[in-house]
């Protein structure tokens, strides 16, 4: 029994770990859902591959989503959802058609997918809970969005949005 309050303290330490944001994590506010995730390591990531990447665009005068597809005019209550519908989109289209020969390139864009796909989950559960509804302009815009992409063959497509990660990460980070 003298250990019972040693086994109690160190299950309450670790519950509590478990629990807690990791240092890197920050807290997004996507309209009514709040969704932690370290964008510190996707931009690591992202910067360790971003000129492979992007250097396998050949069509450097289209953008999948900037102007006039800009993410930053959103409404805050239409965030909630085109939040959800971005990330149901990097995850369902884009990584999985993002496969290079380099090995290094592959292990970063997995990571990527994996944070992603974690966000997408809790987001979805709040877009569920909250009954995000889509405004018509959140909605325009991804259907651009979709157009852009859907234009080009998959495999530039994949990797011309994985090009432009950083203009969703920095609409993510003014959504704070």
């Amino acid at each position: 029994m003298r250990g019972s309050p040693l086994l109690l303290c160190l299950f309450s330490v670790s519950c509590w770990v478990n629990l807690t944001p990791t240092a890197g994590d920050k807290i997004f506010h996507f309209g009514a859902c709040r969704v932690s995730m370290s964008v510190t390591e996707i931009r690591a990531g992202f910067t360790a591959i971003k000129a492979n990447i992007q250097s396998r665009d050949p069509i450097r005068t289209l953008s999948i989503l900037s102007h006039p597809n800009s993410l930053h005019k959103v409404k805050s209550s239409d965030r909630c959802c085109i939040a959800h519908q971005l990330f149901t989109f990097y995850v369902d289209k884009v990584f999985k058609h993002c496969r290079t020969e380099d090995l290094f390139v592959n292990r970063k864009i997995s990571s990527i997918a994996n944070s992603f796909l974690s966000a997408r989950r809790k987001l979805g559960q709040c877009h569920e809970q909250n009954n995000c509804l889509c405004g018509e302009e959140s909605t325009e815009k991804f259907k651009q969005i979709l157009a852009n992409y859907e234009g080009l063959n998959v495999t530039t497509a994949a990797m011309k949005s994985l090009g432009e990660l950083d203009i969703l990460l920095d609409w993510m980070e003014r959504s704070r």
